[in-house]
């Protein structure tokens, strides 16, 4: 390991680490624009310049140069400081004077550094170059005029999203960096440009002009959109979120996040249920809490036993456990969420997790996908695919070709493959250290696929010391969770449709085809009006993610902890506090009369609910039928609209109909 001197401190660096590395290992601050820990080097803003012996008498960019044995780097020198002050004039030659009326105002890199490192006046009075507005869609707001060109986003687009549609036209002064021939990102990921823009470039075009940092409240929560669990920050003012941000965590999400991550929550505040409703001559009209209580009363006196619960892909663990529990009460054992009629083997969890871990995607060198599009999915599982890719690993793929922005090997699209694989697969599987496995859910909706794949597991040796390379992919945030509570029954939603409960509690599952419950009493608790509620004959007004603390424990088994941001609109309550309360009404008082009560019985009953962090499922695959055939479908028809909230968000509406359907938007003159 190099040891190097930072301002009279001798360190010690790993080997292959920059000057900027090796300066912050020392304390020492360096600014930067185009330098960003997960991309590529660029080392073309020149800001974070320091002076290095032996070498040239001049500054030289630290991002760019190798940490070598008995440099003496320099951070504070008087040739530094005059040559960032240097750089950041330049920087300012042409940058409009936008701080009052920019977004990224309080929140800006070249705000921050101006004060810190620049030098306080200019010496150049000509006038400022303008640029064009660029359009990049319904998630990315351009002023193209303060652009520093760091080439962080066309690095981004290139690197991370896999889909290389930013890039730079032009030379000198004159360059200008837009989305070629000016159309809308195709990327799933294109809001994460707005977070590394170090200017005000490019900004959020749905919270344009909102609200200002200083006057937000900060929630560390946890993104219900897919199964990923990404960690997320909701900022909200009053009783609104108005954005959702991500957190950094390396095992999960790094620090990327979804469009659809980002840009949901200004569903959260429309087609809202913010009262009770009870259906009466086939219509639904508002009604008191009392009342929606007594008629649901009434029906469970008559319904006995024959009660069920089904849960939506949204819910926390609390609200499915309070729910369990009031459902027990009564005498019902039916309790499902897979709402689309999924039916796999649930006896042993980890033959239905994620069990190679997300991070450990990165670290596999031959890939076998089946039924799975990655792109609308898990997009961020795709993208730790592409690092795997770029370390060498082979990728092939059981399903209908698409693009998932990285070289695959289709293999066709049947199920019977799975029992007839390639000699080239097997051979590929045979030479991996770390042979990786992904089931679709596409995959598991086919009979046999799930045993079938099972199979897959001693004959391509998936499982080694210290690594277990079977997978299945979920995308319900709530579906990990709700199977430890025990929400699966054999034979899925068409087994509790086959059994006509008399009273039939939805918990937000709008995805369930209600048609096959014509003669159970259906009580709605959620949210949005959306499905579920059109088919509901009580409504009982919930919360949001947002709007309730909660546990959620994602596709890994990993265990995470959300929190309450805002509170719901009108007379809509807490889940778990609906289920409480009702379950007094009928004489069968749940054992708790706080959400840290439900949490600490939820906890006893499932001990594994308790510790944040990943959950040690053991590996006892059951034995299965492995006969499998036909053509696998993927489960996702569009991206943006895939839930109650999403389909409520006018954002999201804008990037269905744009990137999904093609629409064209006319562009107003701003």
């Amino acid at each position: 390991m190099p040891k190097v001197t930072v301002d009279g401190v001798e360190i010690e660096v790993p080997a292959g680490a920059t000057v900027l590395q090796a300066c912050e290992l020392a304390g020492k601050e360096i600014p930067r624009f185009c330098y960003h820990e997960r991309l590529s080097i660029a080392g073309n803003c020149r800001m974070c310049l320091v002076e290095v012996k032996p070498g040239p008498p001049k500054p030289q960019a630290s991002c760019a140069l190798p940490a070598a044995d008995g440099q003496e780097i320099r951070t504070d020198s008087e040739m530094v400081k005059k040559a960032r002050e240097g750089v950041m004039e330049f920087l300012l030659i042409n940058h409009p004077l936008d701080c009052p009326i920019c977004d990224q105002g309080g929140e800006c890199d070249l705000q921050d550094q101006s004060v810190a490192y620049g030098k306080g006046n200019s010496r150049y009075h000509e006038n400022k170059r303008a640029v064009t507005e660029k359009y990049m869609g319904p998630i990315v707001k351009t002023v193209m005029t303060r652009c520093i060109q760091c080439t962080r986003c066309v690095r981004f687009a290139e690197e991370v999203a896999g889909v290389p549609e930013i890039g730079a036209i032009y030379r000198g002064e004159n360059m200008q960096i837009t989305t070629y021939l000016e159309h809308a990102a195709q990327s799933e990921l294109s809001g994460n440009v707005v977070d590394l823009c170090p200017v005000g470039a490019l900004t959020s075009r749905p919270y344009a002009f909102e609200a200002r940092p200083w006057e937000l409240k900060k929630t560390f929560a946890i993104d219900v959109m897919d199964a990923l669990g990404t960690n997320i920050r909701l900022d909200s003012r009053g009783r609104q979120v108005l954005r959702a941000l991500p957190r950094v965590n390396d095992d999960v999400n790094e620090e990327w996040a979804t469009d659809k991550t980002r840009h949901h929550v200004d569903a959260l505040v429309r087609k809202r249920l913010d009262r009770p409703y009870a259906r009466r001559d086939g219509k639904l009209i508002p009604v008191s809490w009392d009342e929606a209580f007594a008629v649901v009363a009434d029906v469970a006196k008559q319904a006995g036993n024959s009660v069920a619960a089904l849960a939506g892909d949204m819910l926390d663990c609390e609200t499915m456990y309070a729910a369990r529990e009031l459902v027990r009460s009564l005498g019902g054992t039916l309790f499902e969420g897979r709402q689309t009629g999924l039916d796999y083997d649930v006896s042993n969890l980890a033959a239905v997790n994620f069990n190679s871990t997300i991070a450990g995607v990165e670290t596999a060198d031959v890939i076998l996908l089946i039924g799975s599009n990655l792109r609308w999915e898990a997009p961020l599982i795709n993208t730790r695919i592409r690092k795997a890719i770029k370390k060498g690993a082979k990728v092939f793929a059981i399903g209908p070709e698409t693009d998932l922005t990285y070289k695959v090997e289709w293999l066709g699209n049947d199920a019977a493959l799975l029992n007839n694989l390639s000699d080239a697969v097997i051979d590929a599987f045979a030479k991996a250290e770390r042979p990786l496995l992904l089931v679709g859910g596409g995959a598991l909706a086919k009979d046999g696929v799930h045993g079938a794949t099972l199979a897959l597991v001693q004959k391509l040796g998936l499982i080694k010391d210290g690594w277990n390379g079977y997978n299945v992919l979920h995308f319900a945030a709530a579906r990990m969770g709700g199977l430890m509570l025990g929400y699966a029954v054999q034979g899925g939603v068409k087994a509790v449709a086959a059994a006509t409960p008399k009273l039939l509690f939805s918990l937000g599952a709008d995805e369930v085809d209600y048609s096959a419950f014509p003669n159970s009493f259906k009580v709605y608790v959620g949210h949005h009006g959306d499905k579920g509620a059109h088919a509901a004959d009580i409504i009982l007004p919930g919360a949001t993610y947002a709007e309730k603390a909660g546990t959620y424990v994602n596709l890994e088994g990993r265990v995470q902890r959300s929190d309450k941001a805002v509170f719901a609109p009108g007379d809509a309550r807490e889940d778990w506090s609906i289920f409480r309360a009702l379950s007094q009404l009928l004489g069968k008082t749940l054992p708790f009369d706080s959400f840290e009560q439900l949490r600490a019985k939820m906890i006893a009953d499932v001990p594994a609910l308790g510790e944040e962090g990943l959950v040690a499922y053991e590996w006892a695959p059951p034995s299965l039928a492995a006969a499998a055939s036909g053509e696998f479908t993927y489960p996702i028809k569009d991206f943006y609209l895939t839930n109650s909230i999403c389909r409520a968000s006018p954002t999201m509406q804008r990037c269905s109909a744009e990137l999904v359907h093609g629409e064209e938007f006319a562009e107003a003159a701003e």
